[in-house]
């Protein structure tokens, strides 16, 4: 087809490869472009919207001054995170091009190649690209958030990656059920956020949703705080309360962090949920119950089962369906959007202009691990958002956040200049708790110098 693939950037410092481009290129494309200095991406990008991009992985040192295809890959995604980027590699350059891939590339090509391969493969690429930008899970996400709480079960969740999709679709199958829910996950993976949107989700959502941490409940109270007691029946009950089993009678009991249950109390526990009543602490009537049960654990359950932790009999009770929340560190594709969400959240709170995210920021947030998850990211926004000076918030916001092995201990055993310039800078602005201002005067640098330091060592 005519014009199938739009407009074609060909960046290669080997003329015959842009001269064989050019002229395979120019029957198919809309327009076809050939350059070859790639130090001219920043003007050439500034100046056309292009389509897809064919990038050589290696540049001669005359043409690049020795910088080969990865840096000029990171310069083309940072302006242009939409284009379709194919590398042009040689066979012996396979392993680079599926690094490459992981940097952000789109596909890679085999030269010498084929012509028909090299078509289709530039086809697929736009149209990946093209999918990407507006995924269907992003146009429904959006179209969720636009209905009131009570109509999107999913309005406080965030997350367009795939993990996330096939969990929501997990969720709508399993929540017009009564089937009990044990939900696996981390610290900080949002697994109470995901426990009352099944209630949401569920023919109960308009009746209680009661949470109740069994990490934080003392085995002397277990039995009056979930079943209730009677006036009398011990010191301090100086009148009849119902417990939480009662309070969510209609509706949705959620027990977090059930992984931290004594094994005496998961012996009542289970008594109850067997029987379907609870009988309050100095009577001897039972109460009979409707509820539907969720509850969460970052413990390893099935490990406390093989040394007898956690009851099995138990475990099979409570987990009828068993959903796993991903940690952030595998959906990094939604760390921007949950970072623009937090972002907007806080400026809001504290009354300040809107801030936007550096694209470094961007890679910075997404390469570090977060142990804590999206409760992390959480605080981590609103600090850099309390301390920043900026209209967009810079990768030095966030050097609070090292990363793994790092320090920002001041260690002279290595006397490399880089690494000593490394070492001062984040001596500085930890000293000075992030703000960039306060460590550029003590470095003696203008902010703009400093922010330049912080891209150049990745901080």
């Amino acid at each position: 087809m005519d014009n199938q693939l739009g407009r074609i950037l060909v960046i290669d410092d080997n003329e015959d490869i842009l001269l064989a481009a050019r002229l395979l290129l120019k029957k198919v494309a809309l327009a076809v472009q050939t350059e070859r200095d790639p130090r001219k991406i920043p003007f050439l990008l500034n100046t056309e919207k292009y389509d897809a991009i064919l990038l050589d992985m290696n540049f001669s040192k005359d043409t690049t001054t020795g910088k080969e295809g990865f840096y000029w890959l990171e310069q083309i995604t940072e302006r242009d995170p939409h284009v379709a980027v194919v590398m042009i590699t040689a066979y012996g350059d396979v392993e680079m091009a599926v690094r490459a891939l992981k940097a952000g590339a789109t596909d890679f090509v085999l030269k010498p190649w084929q012509n028909d391969k090299l078509v289709a493969t530039l086809e697929n690429a736009i149209q990946t690209k093209r999918a990407a930008k507006t995924p269907v899970a992003a146009k429904k996400a959006k179209e969720e958030t636009k209905k009131t709480p009570v109509d999107n079960p999913f309005a406080g969740i965030i997350g367009t990656s795939e993990s996330m999709q096939s969990l929501f679709t997990i969720i709508r199958k399993v929540a017009t059920t009564d089937a009990n829910i044990l939900i696996l996950g981390e610290n900080g993976t949002g697994k109470e956020v995901i426990a009352q949107a099944i209630h949401q989700a569920s023919h109960r959502k308009g009746k209680p949703f009661v949470t109740v941490d069994m990490g934080a409940i003392t085995e002397t109270l277990f039995e009056s705080e979930l079943f209730g007691h009677k006036k009398g029946a011990f010191t301090d009950a100086k009148e009849d309360r119902p417990g939480r089993f009662e309070a969510a009678n209609g509706g949705t009991l959620f027990l977090d962090e059930i992984g931290n249950l004594p094994l005496p109390m998961q012996s009542k526990l289970l008594t109850v949920l067997q029987r379907r009543e609870v009988v309050r602490v100095g009577t001897n009537q039972p109460i009979s119950i409707d509820i539907r049960l969720v509850c969460a654990t970052n413990m390893p359950v099935y490990n406390m089962v093989d040394t007898s932790e956690f009851r099995q009999d138990l475990l099979y009770r409570i987990n009828t369906v068993e959903l796993h929340l991903p940690p952030l560190r595998e959906r990094e594709e939604d760390i921007p959007l949950l970072a623009e969400h937090y972002m907007k959240s806080y400026c809001e709170r504290y009354k300040m202009p809107d801030k936007g995210l550096a694209p470094a920021t961007v890679r910075k947030l997404q390469k570090y691990h977060w142990p804590g998850n999206v409760r992390e990211l959480q605080h981590a926004i609103e600090r850099a958002v309390i301390m920043s000076d900026e209209d967009d918030l810079q990768p030095g916001d966030f050097l609070f956040l090292l990363q793994k092995g790092e320090s920002a201990e001041f260690d002279l055993t290595d006397y490399n200049l880089e690494t000593v310039e490394k070492m001062v800078i984040q001596k500085a602005i930890s000293k000075h708790a992030g703000n960039i201002s306060q460590a550029a005067k003590a470095l003696g640098l203008t902010r703009a110098s400093l922010y330049r330091r912080l891209e150049k060592h990745g901080l």
